[in-house]
């Protein structure tokens, strides 16, 4: 009796083996030398970048638009915001917004997921501003447009047993860097598994995806819960730094962030939403220091860069790292030749 190939996860290339050790090296050690804001900002672009990854499941893998993923980031905001003010503990906080969120996710996918296209775009716009409704509209339970403040940066471990204090933006770093690391490898695997390789099957064909015997729905409503659930992970991450959460955080134009991102660092390449991140929080930042127009010119900046990098930065720079390891390869193997006569 034989069984199924297994489907290994394959291994990074050269210079991905390279510089993820090195990046990951240089975050560690980043509040050695840098001030809070700049720890501040990274905590930023590492949240932006669990929102992009989770959205990219559904676009740059299965295929599907979304515009209202903004909406599961304000619910995981929202769901973290009212624990951390009912019991003061931030690993159940941001295990609650997930869960919420991926919740949500799941009773919205069940109907979307039937729908492709513009169609299935559109209504992931409007359930997304359905939710930025609630949240503006139920004043008693969300605070209408003043939202939750006073949201404490609660300890991390269990209260009462062991409790490590995040009040330092340095240890809430180290707590987000932890999460956000856990997360990739995670998302990681995911991608690169059969299910991974399947939904890349669905966004190529979806005729041929079920002739094979795939069920098209299903998988496509699984990957509308993971994304939801990367949303709701990093709008949980939000309240203990910001100490406050209001609706616009789920209102739409924040469902363009992962898409401009997305973009920009390459939807084909599984690291280019956190490239296309972390440039675009840089390029916010520098922008807004010149000028009041700041969301014009950046948008310009981006715009710019998406039409001039074809296909994402990600994905230039894999190619140079492709033929890079190429052109390396060919050289030892002439010397291998050449040292054969």
């Amino acid at each position: 009796m034989t069984g199924a190939t297994p489907v290994s996860t394959p291994r990074l290339s050269g210079p991905a083996r390279i510089l993820i050790p090195l990046g990951l090296a240089v975050l560690i050690a980043f509040p050695g030398f840098a001030s809070d804001y700049s720890e501040y900002l990274v905590i930023h672009m590492m949240m932006l970048s669990l929102f992009a990854l989770g959205f990219n499941l559904l676009f740059g893998y299965t295929g599907l638009l979304s515009f209202g993923q903004a909406g599961f980031y304000g619910i995981g905001a929202y769901a973290c915001a009212f624990i951390l003010l009912h019991y003061r503990w931030v690993l159940l906080g941001v295990v609650g917004g997930v869960a919420t969120a991926a919740a949500l996710a799941a009773v919205f996918g069940y109907l979307l997921v039937r729908h492709t296209r513009i169609y299935f775009t559109m209504l992931t716009l409007a359930f997304g501003m359905l939710v930025y409704s609630v949240l503006w509209k139920w004043r008693a339970v969300t605070g209408g447009d003043d939202g939750l403040v006073g949201i404490p940066r609660a300890p991390l471990g269990i209260p009462g047993l062991f409790a490590l204090s995040l009040e330092s933006v340095t240890r809430y770093y180290y707590f987000v860097l932890a999460v956000t690391v856990a997360a990739v490898v995670i998302l990681y695997r995911i991608v690169n598994s059969p299910f991974g390789l399947s939904l890349q099957g669905i966004r190529d064909s979806e005729t041929r995806s079920e002739f094979v015997g795939i069920s098209v729905r299903r998988h496509r409503l699984l990957a509308f819960v993971i994304a939801g659930g990367y949303a709701g992970l990093a709008g949980a991450l939000l309240p203990p730094l910001e100490s406050a959460v209001t609706p616009v955080i789920s209102h739409w134009t924040q469902s363009a962030q992962p898409v401009l991102v997305s973009l920009l660092g390459g939807f084909r390449v599984f690291f280019g939403p956190i490239i296309g991140s972390v440039l675009f929080v840089l390029i916010r930042e520098a922008v807004v220091r010149f000028t009041e127009y700041w969301q014009l010119v950046t948008g310009v900046v981006v715009v710019g860069l998406v039409i001039g990098f074809r296909g994402g930065i990600g994905s230039v720079l894999a190619a140079l790292g492709e033929r890079g390891s190429q052109a390396g390869a060919g050289a030892a193997q002439s010397q291998g030749k050449g040292g054969g006569r």
